[in-house]
C-alpha cells in the first residue's frame, strides 16, 4: 500500500479515536451519565469498604419508645432536655442539635431545655433557610448558650435522592452558615476556620472542598459513611438513659449529635449503603463529622485527567487494532479490545482505593466507542485491501489481453518473414536481407512495446519514476510519423506534417513517443480509406505547447467523448471500423500525458472526424 494511503488511514483511525473521547465524554457529563457515574460510585462505596473504627462521635436518640414515653411530637424538647442532663456528668467533648428550635414551646420545657443548654460545653445548634431566602434561627433564649449556629440542609441527589455529599456552607440573605457538624468539629477543636478557593482548615486539618459559589452550595465534601461491619454511628436513645443511667459513660469526651432517628419524623435519607432503607439525618451528619475527623475525604478526579486516561485506553484499542489489521488473527485485537475494556474498569476501582473518585462512564463509553470504530476502521481496510487485490488480478487479466492484441502485429511480420526465410531457399541476397532487417526491426519493436507496457503499469501503480531526460518533440514526432507512413499507405491515407515547434519536453522519451504513435494510429485505423490524417504543433500560453492530430473518420459523440480514456471502454467507431482492440491504449495514453505534466482535450462530431490535442510542458 503506498505510504500516502497509509498515511491517510492511520489519520482516519486517529479521528475515529479523538472522536469515541469526545463522543464518550460528552455523554458522561449528560444528566443520564452523571446517574451512571453515581451508580458506579455506589458500587465502589459498598464494594470497597474502609476497616471499621472507633468513631469519635456519639447519637443521641430521640426514637420511638423515647417519643412514645415523652408524649409525641410535643414532648420532643422535654426528652432533648432529659438526655442532655443525663449525659453531661459524662462530660462530652461537644453537643450539636438537630431539633426545630425556632418558635416557643412549652413553658415549662423550654426553661429547662435553656438550663440544660447552659450547663452544656461547646453547644451547636441548627439553623434553616426558608423558601424566601431568610433564615430560621433557633429563638434567642436558646441561642444565647450556644457555641455556634451550624446549618443542617441536606443535598440529594435530584434523580434518585441518595444523600453522597453534603454542603459545608450555605448562604441566604446574604449571611453563611458552615454545616452543623463542620461547626461541631470546629467548637471541638477551636481555632479559626480558613479558607482558599480549594479547600478549609479546620484545627490543622486541611478539607478539600472547591468553592464554588460564595452565596449558594459554595463548597461539598462527600460524606464517607461508617462500613456496614462498623453497623453506624453509635446511638444511645433518651428512653435507655433513663431505663439505665449508667450509658451516659458512652458519652464521655464524645461529640454527641441529638436528633429525632423515629421514622415517622420525616428527616430520613438514602445513602449509598442503605439502598432502599433510609438513614436518620441526625446520623448523615454524625458521619459528616466522622469525615472530617478521620481525614477520610473522598476528592474528585480532574477533568483533565478523566480525559488524558480516557485518551489513552481509546488509543490503546486503536493501536490494538491498527497493527493487527495485517496478516494476523483477528482474536488478538478483540482479546486487546478486551483488556483495555477490563482496564478502564480497574481505574475507577484502583483511584478509589487512593480515595480519588474517578468517573466510570468516560472511559467505559471512550473503550467501547474506540472498539466499535476501530472495528469498523479494520473491516474497511481489509474490504480495500481485497478490492484492490481484486482490482490488480482484474488488472492483470486486461493487462494480458492488451499484451496478446498489441503484439501480435509484430509477431505476425516475425513469423511471416521467418516462414519466407525458412520456405524460400533460393531467395536472393538482398530480399534475404529485407527479411533479416524486418525481422530484427520487429524484434526491436516488440521489445520496446512489452518494455513501454510494463513501465506504464508500474507508473500507475506506483511502483516506478518516470525517466526524467530532455528531448525534442519534433524528433519524437518524425520517429512516430515515419513508422505509421507504412500503415497509412496501406489505405492510402496520407499524414500531413505541418509546423512543429522546436521545442524540448522533459519525461521519458520512450513513453511519451508510444502514446503519439499510438493516437496517431488510431487516426489512420478508424479513417476511411484515401482521407489525410494532418499533425500540427503550435506555442501555447507561457510554457505550454500544443500537438494536435486530426483525423477524418466517422467521429464520437459526446457522451463517447467523455468516456474515450475509460479503460477498456470501445467506441461506436471501432466497433463500425472492425478494429477492435482492447480499449486500453487511450488509457495509456493519458497516464503519460499526466505523468508529464500535460493534458489531453479532445473534439469530435458523428461524421466530422475526431481531434485530439495534447497540452505538454516544455522542459
Amino acid at each position: 500500500m503506498p505510504l500516502l494511503r497509509q498515511n491517510k488511514l492511520r489519520l482516519l483511525l486517529a479521528a475515529v479515536i479523538v472522536a469515541s473521547v469526545v463522543l464518550g465524554m460528552a455523554l458522561s457529563w449528560t444528566a443520564l451519565g452523571r446517574q451512571f457515574d453515581n451508580y458506579a460510585y455506589d458500587f465502589l462505596f459498598r464494594a470497597l469498604q474502609p476497616e471499621p473504627w472507633d468513631a469519635t462521635s456519639i447519637i443521641l436518640a430521640i426514637d420511638e419508645p423515647t417519643l412514645a414515653k415523652y408524649g409525641g411530637n410535643a414532648g420532643i424538647r422535654g426528652a432533648l432536655a432529659a438526655g442532655l442532663e443525663r449525659i453531661l456528668p459524662a462530660k462530652p467533648g461537644a453537643v450539636a442539635v438537630d431539633v426545630v428550635l425556632a418558635e416557643n414551646g412549652l413553658p415549662d420545657a423550654d426553661a429547662r431545655l435553656e438550663r440544660a443548654f447552659a450547663a452544656t460545653p461547646n453547644l451547636v445548634l441548627p439553623a434553616y433557610i426558608l423558601r424566601d431566602g431568610t433564615w430560621e434561627n433557633p429563638i434567642p433564649r436558646f441561642a444565647a448558650h450556644a457555641a455556634a449556629i451550624g446549618q443542617v440542609h441536606a443535598s440529594l441527589d435530584k434523580f434518585d435522592s441518595v444523600s453522597r455529599e453534603a454542603p459545608l456552607m450555605k448562604a441566604g440573605g446574604r449571611i453563611r452558615r458552615w454545616s452543623l457538624a463542620l461547626e461541631a468539629f470546629h467548637v471541638r477543636v477551636g481555632g479559626t476556620i480558613l479558607e482558599s478557593p480549594e479547600e478549609l482548615v479546620v484545627g490543622g486539618i486541611h478539607i478539600p472542598s472547591t468553592l464554588k459559589d460564595a452565596f449558594v452550595d459554595g463548597r461539598m465534601l462527600r460524606i464517607r459513611y461508617p462500613p456496614v461491619k462498623m453497623g453506624g454511628i453509635p446511638h444511645v436513645s433518651v428512653a435507655e438513659l433513663d431505663a439505665n443511667p449508667a450509658l451516659a459513660a458512652k458519652f464521655s469526651r464524645k461529640t454527641v449529635f441529638v436528633g429525632v432517628t423515629a421514622q415517622a419524623s420525616g428527616d430520613n435519607r438514602i445513602t449509598p449503603y442503605s439502598n432502599t432503607e433510609p438513614v436518620p439525618g441526625i446520623e448523615i451528619n454524625a458521619s459528616e463529622y466522622e469525615t472530617i475527623a478521620r481525614r477520610m475525604f473522598l476528592v474528585d478526579a480532574r477533568w483533565l485527567a478523566v480525559t488524558a486516561v480516557s485518551l489513552a485506553l481509546a488509543s490503546l484499542v486503536g493501536l490494538a487494532f491498527a497493527l493487527t489489521s495485517g496478516t494476523r488473527p483477528d482474536w488478538i485485537a478483540n482479546a486487546s479490545a478486551v483488556a483495555v475494556l477490563a482496564a478502564s474498569q480497574a481505574v475507577p476501582a484502583f483511584a478509589f482505593t487512593r480515595s480519588t473518585v474517578w468517573p466510570w462512564l468516560p472511559g467505559t463509553l471512550s473503550v467501547v466507542f474506540a472498539v466499535a470504530g476501530s472495528a469498523f476502521w479494520r473491516q474497511m481496510v481489509v474490504r480495500r485491501a481485497l478490492n484492490q487485490a481484486d482490482a490488480e488480478k482484474t488488472r492483470y487479466q486486461r493487462a494480458m489481453q492488451f499484451v496478446t492484441h498489441e503484439m501480435r502485429t509484430p509477431l505476425t511480420a516475425i513469423q511471416g518473414s521467418s516462414e519466407l526465410i525458412s520456405r524460400y531457399g533460393a531467395m536472393p541476397e538482398a530480399k534475404r536481407k529485407q527479411m533479416a532487417e524486418m525481422i530484427n526491426a520487429e524484434s526491436k519493436r516488440l521489445a520496446r512495446m512489452i518494455e513501454t507496457f510494463l513501465s506504464v503499469e508500474r507508473l500507475s501503480a506506483g511502483q516506478m519514476e518516470m525517466k526524467q531526460e530532455r528531448f525534442a518533440l519534433a524528433d519524437v514526432v518524425d520517429a512516430c510519423v515515419a513508422r505509421a507512413r507504412a500503415y497509412a499507405e496501406r489505405k492510402s491515407i496520407e499524414i500531413d506534417v505541418q509546423s512543429i515547434a522546436h521545442c524540448e519536453l522533459q519525461g521519458d522519451r520512450e513513453l511519451m513517443e508510444y502514446a503519439i504513435y499510438n493516437l496517431l494510429t488510431n487516426a489512420v485505423k478508424y479513417s476511411p480509406e484515401r482521407t489525410r490524417v494532418t499533425l500540427s504543433c503550435e506555442d501555447g500560453k507561457g510554457d505550454r505547447v500544443h500537438l494536435a492530430i486530426q483525423d477524418q473518420g466517422i467521429g464520437m459523440d459526446k457522451k463517447e467523448v467523455r468516456r474515450v480514456f475509460e479503460k477498456f471502454y470501445r467506441t461506436k467507431s471501432a466497433e463500425q471500423s472492425g478494429e477492435l482492440g482492447t480499449g486500453i491504449g487511450l488509457s495509456i495514453v493519458e497516464q503519460i500525458v499526466t505523468q508529464h505534466g500535460g493534458t489531453i482535450q479532445v473534439e469530435s462530431e458523428p461524421g466530422k472526424g475526431s481531434r485530439f490535442t495534447l497540452v505538454l510542458k516544455r522542459a
